[in-house]
């Protein structure tokens, strides 16, 4: 952490003349640990902050300019609170489009002049994009003293990314990057927001994120029609079920029962949604009870639902999972996030993590010819100010 904000320091002082009266403040990137393509049928999910974070060094200014200098892009974005309007293919939006909103719920907001530094890695699912929101909601929290509770300011960065940015994403990334808690996992439920924090042992067990440095070209459309094979086969099961609203009504027994009444691909994604919400209910209870081994066995079961069912994997990410479930001390893997690249993430005993990078290392680039890369993450706080 040290050299990083010697960086910002030094930075601030570059761009902005000196760092008197500034504050530092972080957001976490985050893994979801089970619960894939659920958010958008009112299921669970069980994501987790991580310790890659984005760290922005700030001050209040006196008048309605925000000034913040991206480290990672060399590049100082400047606005005024009165004249808010996205600019194309800018990072700047994410900050603009949480100013909109929080103008839009009528609050008074100051400027700021801000040095942001990050090392959650963009296009790897880790969820940089809402890192950023919520950073920026949180100074604008602390400099404008706007008292905001964290489900609001969850809810107000989703917003922004939905209609300022323009990207239709789940309430999963700003919730749990407000909300998450040190060594423990958020077990959220989707359709009314209520939630509970999960303990995950951290002195036994270490999550590794691996990337298959594939990117995700086909996340967007593919996305878009499995919500729609979601949404017609709600539509067909009403007709049996009639008090069904979503993918989440439905039980394991419903389906079965019903099953016939859906065309083969529709009933495949449903099959994953609905046994996915069961396994997430089933990872809590797992990890509630310390039962790591069950915790992931249920990784598993879910990777290979994504990949025959939902069928949102890809040959590395196949690849990555298989691998890592041949070397001793990994007690699950799965791939997390929308798919088509991306990231694995590995449950892996701690003393097994240099054999396991070294070991799935070796067998990937021998394979596919990339080199993955490598994240051993602990589970962290949610966005907050460093004292």
């Amino acid at each position: 952490m040290e050299p990083r904000i010697q960086k910002l320091q030094d930075e601030f002082k570059k761009q902005f003349g000196d760092d008197r009266d500034t504050r530092l403040f972080r957001a976490p990137g985050r893994v979801n640990l089970i619960g894939e393509h659920t958010d958008y049928n009112e299921g669970f999910v069980l994501p987790a902050a991580i310790d890659r974070s984005i760290l922005a060094l700030a001050r209040p200014r006196k008048d309605k300019q925000v000034r913040i200098y991206s480290l990672d892009f060399k590049n100082l974005f400047e606005f005024s609170l009165d004249k808010i309007k996205p600019v194309k293919d800018s990072w700047g939006n994410y900050p603009m489009g949480v100013a909109k909103v929080l103008e839009g719920e009528k609050f008074k907001l100051k400027g700021f002049e801000a040095v942001f530094q990050s090392n959650v890695p963009v296009g790897a699912g880790l969820s940089s994009s809402a890192a950023i929101e919520l950073v920026n909601a949180f100074i604008f929290d602390a400099f404008s003293e706007l008292k905001l509770d964290r489900v609001k300011m969850a809810l107000l960065c989703q917003k922004a990314e939905n209609e300022f940015v323009g990207v239709q994403c789940g309430i999963m990334d700003q919730f749990i990057i407000a909300l998450g808690e040190k060594d423990r996992a958020l077990f959220l439920d989707c359709r009314d927001l209520s939630y509970r924090l999960v303990p995950v042992p951290s002195e036994k067990v270490k999550l590794v994120i691996t990337n298959t440095k594939v990117k995700r070209s086909l996340a967007g459309s593919e996305y878009n029609q499995r919500r729609e094979e979601c949404n017609e086969g709600v539509k067909l099961l009403k007709k049996n079920l009639p008090k069904i609203k979503s993918l989440r009504d439905v039980t394991p027994e419903n389906l079965v029962e019903h099953q016939d009444t859906l065309p083969e691909i529709v009933r495949k994604r449903c099959t994953h949604v609905v046994m996915e919400n069961d396994r997430v209910t089933r990872a809590v209870e797992a990890l509630t009870h310390n039962n790591l081994r069950e915790f992931g066995k249920l990784m598993v079961e879910s990777h290979n639902s994504l990949r025959d069912l939902y069928q949102v994997s890809c040959p590395e990410l196949d690849l990555l999972v298989k691998n890592a479930l041949a070397l001793k001390g990994v007690l699950g893997s799965r791939m997390t996030g929308a798919g088509f690249g991306g990231c694995t993430v590995s449950l892996v005993e701690e003393k097994a993590v240099d054999e396991f990078r070294i070991k799935s290392s070796r067998a990937y680039r021998k394979d596919t010819g990339k080199v993955p890369e490598f994240y051993v993450c602990q589970i962290s706080d949610g966005v907050g100010e460093i004292k």
